[in-house]
């Protein structure tokens, strides 16, 4: 089979078999979770009110602890001091590493992703040899300085400017920081500078000691919302020297390094919301259990089962797209390498390759993790607004999610604008299917009852009519506006959900169906109702996105054809009982008193 290109999703169909699903661990990365579990059970759930009362020595020491534990180096090569795993077994750790807390979530991500990253994947070999032995065991800790006052979203606009000495052996630095995690117990710094007028930014490798600080000062701990345990201070440079080699990749390469460093942030961004999610859902339905109401269990209650299946479909879904991902990764990384790329180059185009799908699965595990734990707080009634309760602490660490990494707008902005430039170089065919899609609205549609009697038949067949959908409204807008769309922004976010409602409605009907395969239908009920339940949201979901990028760009008989065509597109044969799919998830989760899946 050929292996699908990152983005091809909306015009290729996947099977089951060609998926990763997390029932297929192997007997090594099950051991790694169960240990990081057992970790984070006993050091860090128990503890969880001193990551709320500020405790950032607390989050150094369980660093330093989960660096013993070799989990700071879970990717990085067996030569600099790591344990050389595959992507997805990062994943995996992250995933699990995340579960309790924001705070150390944070610290983690920081440090092993944008802290670490840039070095191995763009460092010299003195470079990696120098720190990253250092950085994989936890003996230091890694920062990345990227965000300034003015410079956001728009990373490459910063003002920090880096200046060469008279003998051209080191750079003076000077600027502002903000935002950056792990300031104040870090020892190495990712500082992004700007030489001369140079159109785009450097990087550089900058150490950090607080007994001779070279230039350096930090501010006061940032007064946030939440992740309250996570160190988060302004950096401030002031002549700071560093040696010419401690250039990252060369000169005006910073930006690149930026944007493929987000890439991997994002996409472990999507795990790190994972085990958060199941466990926050295990409290919902403990608690909802126990609350007696009207002589009952608020769990008997419909209106609290409602939340706890969506609640769990979300999870689910997120699973199965987090995972999905990382094999799709990791498959892309070992084949670079049987070609004969270095570990470097094959980590950086692998991730490069599934940058779409990267964005798409922060956005939607960023917004799942919020909405569990809204509705978390919701069940709990008033002592889901208590401190007393983990509730309320994993909202406020839940809000972050969707801003750091790139806001979920920039990267709905994104999903769109990379499929669009992979079209424009020829390396995924958008407009033959798209035109065929045109051509097909004029045609007259079958009449025929299509035989359904096979799992997912009529699922899949409805996935393949959204991506029609979605190339309908896209081959319209491209045709209608050409490179100037990018400056339709609500017309991108349109077309950018509609991108996201259908590579995740893929992913859990994709990973349900390789379940059933390994087990029966009957042992995944509740699997198939929330693959089911997931379809259905992501098509109504089509349904209002769609309707108002049409309207935006489409008048009289051309909009009467395409909204025509959009209601075929998701029309059902046999309409799906959503209450009873709901009633299906929640009554096994409240059977099992924890989320089970």
């Amino acid at each position: 089979m050929e292996a699908i290109k990152g983005g091809e999703f909306v015009v290729k169909e996947s099977k089951c078999d060609d998926i990763f699903i997390t029932e297929e661990f192997t007997e090594e990365q099950q051991m790694m979770k169960e240990s990081v579990i057992e970790f984070i059970d006993r050091e860090i759930w128990p503890n969880k009110d001193r990551f709320e009362n500020k405790d950032y020595a607390f989050t150094e020491e369980s660093m330093r602890k989960l660096g013993e534990m070799g989990l700071l180096g879970i990717s990085v090569p067996e030569e600099y001091g790591g344990l050389g795993m595959g992507f997805v077994s990062t994943m995996l750790v992250c995933d699990y590493v995340s579960a309790a807390s924001g705070s150390l979530a944070t610290a983690y991500g920081a440090h092993t992703g944008i802290g670490t990253m840039p070095i191995l994947l763009y460092g010299t070999e003195e470079q990696k040899q120098k720190y990253i032995p250092k950085l994989a065991t936890g003996e230091w800790f890694g920062a990345y300085c990227l965000t300034e006052p003015g410079a956001g979203s728009d990373a490459n606009s910063g003002k920090t400017k880096a200046v060469l000495s008279e003998d051209g052996k080191s750079y003076k630095i000077t600027g502002q920081k903000m935002w950056i995690s792990n300031a104040g117990f870090c020892n190495l710094m990712i500082v992004f500078a700007r030489i001369e007028d140079d159109k785009n930014i450097t990087a550089f490798i900058v150490e950090y000691d607080k007994n001779n600080p070279n230039g350096i000062t930090l501010g006061e701990e940032e007064k946030k919302l939440g992740i309250n345990a996570s160190s988060t201070r302004q950096v401030f440079f002031n002549d700071t020297v560093v040696p010419v080699e401690n250039m990252l990749s060369g000169r005006g390469k910073g930006f690149k390094i930026a944007l493929n460093s987000l890439n991997v942030g994002r996409i472990k961004l999507a795990a790190a919301g994972l085990d958060a999610s199941r466990r926050l859902i295990t409290e919902s339905v403990k608690y909802a259990n126990e609350r007696i109401q009207f002589k009952t269990p608020i769990a008997n209650f419909g209106a609290i089962k409602y939340k706890l299946a969506e609640m769990a479909t979300k999870t689910y879904s997120n699973d199965a797209t987090s995972y999905r991902i990382a094999k799709d990764i990791q498959n892309k990384i070992d084949a670079l390498k049987a070609e004969g790329k270095s570990h470097q180059e094959a980590e950086l185009q692998g991730v490069e390759e599934f940058a779409i799908e990267c964005a798409i699965a922060k956005v939607y595990a960023s917004e799942s993790v919020q909405y569990v734990s809204d509705e978390g707080i919701q069940i709990f009634g008033g002592m889901g607004f208590s401190k007393d309760t983990p509730m309320e602490s994993a909202w406020r660490d839940a809000r972050i999610a969707r801003i750091y990494e790139g806001t979920n707008e920039i990267n709905r902005l994104l999903t769109v604008g990379m499929l669009l430039k992979k079209a424009f170089k020829g390396e995924i065919d958008l407009m033959t299917p798209a035109v065929e899609v045109g051509k097909s609205l004029m045609g007259i549609p079958s009449f025929d009852t299509p035989d359904y009697s096979e799992l997912f038949s009529e699922e899949k067949e409805l996935i393949k009519n959204l991506k029609k959908a979605f190339l309908m409204v896209a081959g319209k807008a491209v045709e209608t506006f050409g490179m100037e769309l990018e400056k339709q922004q609500q017309l991108v976010m349109n077309a950018a959900e509609l991108m996201i409602d259908i590579y995740v409605a893929e992913s859990t009907i994709l990973k349900t169906e390789k379940l059933v395969k390994r087990t029966s239908e009957s042992e995944c009920e509740a699997q198939i109702a929330m693959a089911k339940l997931n379809l259905f949201n992501a098509t109504e979901s089509v349904i209002r996105n769609a309707k108002e990028a049409i309207f935006s760009f489409a008048e009289g008989d051309e909009q009467r054809m395409m909204l025509m065509g959009l209601k075929r597109f998701t029309k059902y044969t046999n309409n799906p009982n959503i209450i009873e799919l709901r009633r299906t998830i929640a009554d096994k989760v409240i059977a099992e008193n924890k989320y089970c899946f």
